[in-house]
């Protein structure tokens, strides 16, 4: 076979067989290819054991026939913004290997995932709840009020919900974890939905108010973000209640 042969091949896994007899070829090309998808194989299937870990708690309430939602929220810590809380009910085929915590998929994966997830769900919910109701209620209790009632609004009831390190003021059974995302698909695929949802709004707001640079720091406390709240002061979208905005108020 040709090297170009070789690489259309090994875009795909091939058998014991064929991997036996490029490792006969003494081609450098062909050995340097084969070491390329030797190493794309062993972070696949480091991959796909990540994935049916992240599944185990779905597949153990899927055997006993309850419906299973993970719920996740992002922007608790942010001076300006929404805080955003997505609930989802996975598919029992749900099959996207990359989908893990959202902090740990890049933006871009985020993005094509986030359709992709969509096409995975029997269901899914998302709130919004605006720097206003953070401020009123403080971050803790809105985001609580806002998995609540992502919850109890799907249109599917779950019997369980995996939630990630958040007591949800609710009558469906819930089991609460720390880095609940890394640890249950359900959580991560509603991390990255509210993920991406919420930056898609940031990027909004970031025209409304240019100076912010909201479509790289999505609120953040960045120093570039703190440096335009110090010279401009604060926007609709801020939280008045948190100190670098108190701060910037005072002067």
């Amino acid at each position: 076979m040709t090297i170009k042969e070789i690489t259309d091949l090994l875009k795909a896994p091939v058998s014991a067989e064929v991997l036996a007899e490029l490792k006969a070829d003494d081609r450098k090309g062909v050995q340097k290819l084969l070491a390329a998808y030797e190493k794309r194989m062993v972070q696949l299937a480091e991959k796909k054991a990540g994935f049916e870990k992240r599944m185990q708690l779905e597949r153990k309430y899927w055997a006993e026939g309850k419906v299973v939602a993970g719920i996740d929220e992002v922007g608790r810590g942010p001076l300006a913004g929404p805080l955003v809380v997505c609930a989802a009910i996975l598919k029992h085929d749900f099959n996207l290997l990359d989908v893990n915590d959202s902090k740990q998929v890049s933006r871009s994966k985020r993005e094509l995932l986030y359709d992709q997830i969509l096409e995975q769900v029997v269901d899914y919910k998302i709130i919004v709840k605006s720097s206003q109701d953070v401020d009123k209620y403080n971050p803790l209790e809105a985001d609580r009020m806002a998995m609540k009632e992502a919850a109890e609004t799907l249109s599917v009831r779950p019997d369980i919900l995996l939630v990630d390190a958040v007591k949800v003021n609710t009558d469906i059974p819930q089991v609460d974890m720390n880095k609940g995302d890394s640890i249950s698909n359900s959580i991560a695929a509603a991390s990255i939905l509210a993920k991406v949802y919420r930056d898609n709004l940031m990027k909004e707001y970031a025209k409304q108010y240019p100076e912010y640079g909201f479509e790289k720091n999505a609120g953040y406390g960045t120093a570039d973000h703190l440096a335009a709240l110090k010279k401009y002061g604060p926007t609709p979208i801020h939280r008045l209640s948190y100190d670098p905005v108190k701060k910037s108020l005072k002067n």
